[in-house]
């Protein structure tokens, strides 16, 4: 479909496409190639070969138009629902595929009992997730239990890239009485019964990334796995709060805690100006945070409050300009603004609170 001079490019095209319709059931399987297999090597493909991207998507949106086949439309979504997951198209093709699944989001162009608009919508909200965050950045490749749950996700939501109001409404019917998302309170209490108080580095020494993957998915199905290592789940916590798909501190605070990073009494006031929820959760990080950052612990850790607020504070603030030396600039000030609330921030008021 692009046009290229690349003849290994060219190879790769023609070997994704027939893929793709192995993976709609348009195309016949080879001998002992699993479902599994197949779009484990799509996403592979895609995953590691940046310039293969344009092609598989415009491939899928091209299998997916005036399809007359139920469940080919079906798959073929399911697929790019899937990709989205681990891989965003390049900066040129994305407004085009943006257009593209917009088209497709209102249930009222649906064919009849097929959702193809729910599709369309997780497609959409994981592409705007993936083109802020880049492929993913494990230097492992995609495995297949990533991809089932990706897969599942599409009508199961997860607790991880969807805002806070989305993981409340999640865990409403299991735990109705909570004021604070389960996950956020479970990962935290884990880091602590693990010692991680008392742990080296806490918070900026990276977790196995194999074990973080693992508790990551059983932790989307309210589930714990054992585990012996603080820094997993302190991981995990990091990454939860990266990923909400808005930042703990919303857009629109964002220019009042860069102005106001180093002054007590306005950043106190910003907290307390939060919406409710945000301003719930954030306390309850800077409660958490002000353990490790006692002079007990942090004589351990050598985590004070600047090296908290360092790994920290790109997990709750995002900055809204793309000009990289405001950016830069921004960074330091979004780092104050942290350390100044784990230091000054009264939170007397979460005790007892879950």
């Amino acid at each position: 479909m692009i046009t290229t001079t690349d003849k290994s490019l060219k190879r790769d095209a023609c070997e994704v496409f027939k893929l793709i319709q192995t993976y709609m059931l348009d195309h016949k399987a080879k001998n002992g190639q699993t479902y599994e297999a197949v779009v484990l090597d799509i996403a592979t493909r895609g995953w590691s070969k940046p310039a293969l991207r344009d092609e598989l998507y415009i491939q899928i949106c091209r299998q997916t138009t005036e399809n007359p086949k139920r469940e080919s439309l079906v798959l073929g979504w399911e697929l790019m629902a899937v990709c989205l997951s681990f891989f965003p198209p390049s900066i040129k093709f994305q407004p085009y595929l943006e257009g593209y699944i917009k088209k497709h989001q209102s249930s009222s162009l649906d064919p009849p009992d097929l959702k193809i608009s729910q599709y369309a919508l997780v497609c959409g909200k994981r592409l705007e997730q993936i083109s802020h965050k880049g492929a993913a950045r494990s230097l492992r490749k995609p495995t297949v239990e990533e991809i089932e749950q990706s897969r599942i996700q599409i009508f199961r939501p997860s607790m991880f890239g969807n805002t806070l109001e989305e993981v409340m409404t999640l865990q409403k019917k299991r735990y109705p009485n909570y004021r604070l998302p389960w996950i956020q309170t479970t990962l935290s209490e884990t880091v602590l019964r693990l010692n991680g108080a008392q742990t080296e580095g806490i918070f900026r020494v990276p977790g196995d990334v194999d074990e973080i993957n693992t508790m990551k998915m059983k932790i989307d199905q309210w589930e714990l796995i054992a585990c012996d290592d603080p820094h997993v789940p302190a991981s995990l916590l990091k990454q939860w709060y990266r990923e909400l798909f808005e930042p703990l501190i919303p857009a629109d605070y964002y220019e009042e805690c860069i102005t106001y990073c180093n002054d007590a009494d306005a950043a106190v006031q910003i907290v307390k100006n939060l919406p409710d929820l945000n301003r719930l959760v954030f306390s309850y990080l800077i409660r958490f945070l002000q353990v490790f950052a006692a002079e007990e612990n942090c004589a351990v850790t050598k985590m004070d409050a600047k090296n908290l607020a360092m790994v920290m504070a790109p997990n709750c603030l995002r900055c809204t300009s793309e000009d990289p030396s405001v950016i830069f600039e921004n960074t330091r000030k979004e780092m104050a603004f942290i350390q100044t609330l784990i230091q000054n921030l009264n939170t007397s008021y979460m005790e007892g609170i879950v």
